[in-house]
């Protein structure tokens, strides 16, 4: 994208982004989509990672805590588990609304990134699975998705 130039964001489309976009982001994606289709609302989630290369960061496509906190909420995975990919700027400037997952953690890392763009990000408070175990946060990332569906379902695309 040309320096200045400005792409209009799809109104239906929410980005989640974490460190590695292997569990925390990949989890508030997966949930958000399931979550979205069975109440018949018309919008989609991403997800993306903060870290460069975040691929290169993690074994294999997603989380087994990912994984196992969706196989335990009856959510299917997507039938082709990608590997974990780093945000670009066309990204963030395509969303309507962005989920930073970690505020302390990810704050720094857009405004050292995309600082122009740090007042469209939305940070929650979810710790990564070294300070917090899956059964506390993805909870709490649960919440924020059923929340943020209830603020999205009670306004027009």
């Amino acid at each position: 994208m040309l320096p200045g130039a400005m792409s209009a964001a799809d109104p239906r489309l929410v980005l989640f982004l974490c460190s590695g976009n292997y569990y925390r982001s990949r989890f508030a994606e997966v949930l958000f989509n399931h979550l979205a289709s069975a109440e018949g609302l018309p919008y989609r989630a991403d997800s993306a990672g903060l870290w460069r290369d975040c691929h290169t960061h993690n074994v294999g496509p997603m989380s087994p805590h990912t994984i196992q906190g969706l196989a335990e909420r009856g959510i299917p995975l997507p039938s082709v588990l990608r590997k974990p990919r780093d945000v670009s700027e066309s990204d963030l400037r395509g969303a309507a609304v962005i989920v930073a997952l970690k505020e302390a953690e990810h704050r720094p890392l857009v405004k050292s990134q995309f600082p122009e763009l740090l007042d469209r990000v939305e940070f929650w408070h979810v710790d990564d699975v070294g300070d917090a175990p899956p059964s506390v946060a993805l909870p709490l990332i649960e919440r924020g998705v059923r929340e943020l569906l209830g603020r999205l379902a009670a306004r027009k695309p």
